[in-house]
C-alpha cells in the first residue's frame, strides 16, 4: 500500500478514485491534494465517474493502490478479482469519511517525533578496570537520577564527547536499575575513553505517533 518515491522525497499512498458525479470527484480529489505535506501525499492515479470495473482492480493492484468508492459499487467482476488479488476496496457516502480515512493512513506513514526526556547528571570521580567490563566509572548522582538501559552523553570540558548507551549501572557490587543522589559505577556499551571530571547526561528518548 504504501509506495516510497525516492530518497529524500514524499511517501505516497496510491489511490484510485470512482464516483458517482463529477462535482463529488472533484471535490474528493482536490481535497486529498491538499492533505499532501512535505513527507507524505495521497497519489491520484485515476480518477472517474462510474462503477468499478475489472480494469481499476487490475490498476490497484499493479500499485499497491486502494480503491475509493463514493456512491458507486463493483461490478460482480471486479468483485471477484478484488476478492481474489486483495484488492481494498472502500465504499464511502459521505465525503469527510473518504478525507477522515486517508487522514489516518498518510498520518501512519509520517516518520514518529522523537522526544528526549533529561533523567540526571553524574561526575565521574575514580575509573576502574574491571575484567570482562573494561572501565568502569566510579560516580557520584549530582543532579536528578541516571537509570539502566538509558541513553548517555559523556561531557568533558562543556563539550560532548560521546553519545550511547549505559550498559552497566551497580551500587558496590549489585546491579540495580536506577540510583539517585548517591555513587554508583557505570559501564557505557562500546565505549571506553573515560577520565575522572567527566560528566555524564542521562536522558531517555520515546517516539511519538504523530498526525497530519
Amino acid at each position: 500500500m504504501f509506495e516510497k518515491i525516492k530518497e529524500g522525497e514524499a511517501e505516497s499512498l496510491p489511490v484510485v478514485v470512482k464516483s458517482d458525479v463529477h462535482g463529488s470527484l472533484e471535490a474528493i480529489c482536490g481535497a486529498l491534494e491538499k492533505m499532501s505535506t512535505e513527507e507524505v501525499r495521497v497519489q491520484v492515479l485515476h480518477a472517474a465517474v462510474g462503477g468499478i470495473n475489472e480494469s481499476d482492480v487490475t490498476l490497484a493492484r499493479a500499485s499497491d493502490a486502494w480503491i475509493i468508492a463514493f456512491n458507486v459499487r463493483a461490478n460482480a467482476q471486479a468483485r471477484n478479482l478484488a476478492k481474489r488479488d486483495g484488492v481494498d476496496i472502500r465504499y464511502y457516502s459521505i465525503i469527510y469519511d473518504v478525507t477522515d480515512d486517508m487522514r489516518k493512513a498518510l498520518s501512519g506513514m509520517l516518520a514518529p517525533e522523537i522526544r528526549e526526556s533529561f533523567l540526571g547528571y553524574a561526575e565521574i570521580r575514580e575509573i576502574f578496570n574491571v575484567s570482562k567490563l573494561g572501565k568502569v566509572a566510579g560516580c557520584m548522582v549530582t543532579e536528578g537520577l541516571v537509570k539502566r538501559g538509558a541513553k548517555v552523553r559523556l561531557i568533558r570540558d562543556d563539550v560532548v564527547i560521546h553519545e550511547g548507551d549505559l550498559s552497566q549501572l551497580r551500587r558496590f557490587k549489585d546491579d540495580v536499575n536506577e540510583v539517585k543522589g548517591t555513587e554508583c559505577g557505570m559501564a557505557f556499551a562500546n565505549y571506553q575513553d573515560l577520565k575522572i571530571g567527566d560528566r555524564i547526561e542521562c536522558f531517555e528518548v520515546e517516539e511519538v505517533a504523530r498526525e497530519l
